[in-house]
C-alpha cells in the first residue's frame, strides 16, 4: 500500500515569536520549529496501517529549506522517504500548496492512501485537504478520530459535537483529515533519529511544477502579536456593590457594554 502523509513545519505554539515588518516573524534563531501537532496523527496512522497492510510511507512537505527537519522528524517516527517542495515564502496559498502536494505525489507514484492534520496550528486555514482532494478528484473527511481499512474501502469515524459520532465510507484512494483522539503518536529513539538522517527526502523546486496563479487566492496583510491579558480584579463588598462594580468595568474599561443613559 502506498501512502502518503502531507506535513507542515510550524513554529512551536509555546513559541514567541518576534515580528520582523508587518508579514515576516524571526524564524531563524529563536523560534522552535516542529511538525504541525495535528500532522503526527496522521503519520502514526499511516504507520499503523502499512505495518498491517505492507507497503511504504511517504511524507510530503511544502516550505522553506528548514521544513526537512520536521520531515526527518516524521521519518524518524517510522516513515520510508520523504519529499521536500521547496519554497522561500513563509506563507503560502492552499489552493497553491494543494496544486503542489498533487503535482508532488501523482509525480511520486499512486496513492491509496493520503493522510493530513485536520489544520496546522499557524494559518489555520483548514482548507489544503478539501483543495488536494478536489485536485485529485477524491473523497476525503476530516477531524477523524477512528479508521478502518477494510476491503479496500476507508470506513472512518469523526465527531460531530455533543458526543456524536458520524461514520463514513469512501472508496480508497481517499484522503483523511487526522486528529487528536485517532492514536498516541510514538516518540523516536536516539536510534530511529540516526537512522532517520540517512533516509531519502528528494528535493523539488516548487517553481519547477509549474503551477499557475490560481484565479482567486488568500493575501496576508498583516501579523499582529496577541495583546497580553489583563490582570485580574478582585471585586469585593456586598453582592450589589459587586454587580455594579462589574457593570462599570464593563462599561468603561473593557468596552463590552454600552451604557443606555
Amino acid at each position: 500500500m502506498q501512502v502518503y502523509v502531507c506535513v507542515k513545519h510550524v513554529p512551536d505554539t509555546a513559541a514567541r515569536i518576534s515580528l520582523i515588518g508587518e508579514k515576516s516573524f524571526e524564524d531563524k534563531v529563536a523560534i522552535k520549529f516542529v511538525v504541525n501537532p495535528f500532522d503526527e496523527y496522521a503519520v502514526e496512522e499511516a504507520l499503523k496501517i502499512v505495518a498491517n497492510e505492507g507497503g511504504e510511507v511517504v511524507i510530503v512537505s511544502v516550505g522553506k529549506e528548514a521544513a526537512v527537519a520536521s520531515i526527518r522528524s516524521a521519518l524518524a517516527m517510522g516513515a520510508h522517504r520523504g519529499i521536500h517542495i521547496k519554497t522561500d515564502q513563509q506563507f503560502l496559498d492552499s489552493a497553491i500548496v494543494s496544486q503542489a502536494l498533487k503535482l508532488a505525489i501523482e509525480q511520486d507514484g499512486q496513492p491509496d492512501l493520503i493522510f493530513t492534520g485536520k489544520q496546522s496550528v499557524d494559518s489555520e486555514g483548514l482548507q489544503t485537504q478539501y483543495r488536494l482532494a478536489v485536485a485529485m478528484k477524491m473523497p476525503v473527511v476530516s477531524g477523524v478520530v477512528n479508521l478502518n481499512i477494510e476491503a479496500g474501502k476507508a470506513i472512518a469515524e469523526r465527531d460531530v459535537g455533543g458526543g456524536a459520532r458520524e461514520v463514513l465510507e469512501m472508496q480508497m484512494p481517499c484522503i483523511i483529515g487526522a486528529t487528536k483522539g485517532l492514536n498516541d503518536p510514538r516518540f523516536p529513539k536516539l536510534p530511529d533519529i540516526m537512522k532517520a538522517k540517512k533516509k531519502e527526502v528528494k528535493q523539488i523546486d516548487l517553481s519547477s511544477l509549474g503551477i499557475d496563479q490560481p484565479a482567486a487566492t488568500v493575501e496576508l496583510l498583516k501579523l499582529e502579536t496577541v495583546a497580553p491579558r489583563s490582570k485580574a480584579k478582585m471585586l469585593n463588598g456586598s453582592v450589589q456593590e459587586i454587580a455594579e462594580n462589574f457593570i462599570r468595568i464593563m462599561k468603561e474599561e473593557e468596552k463590552v457594554l454600552e451604557d443606555n443613559k
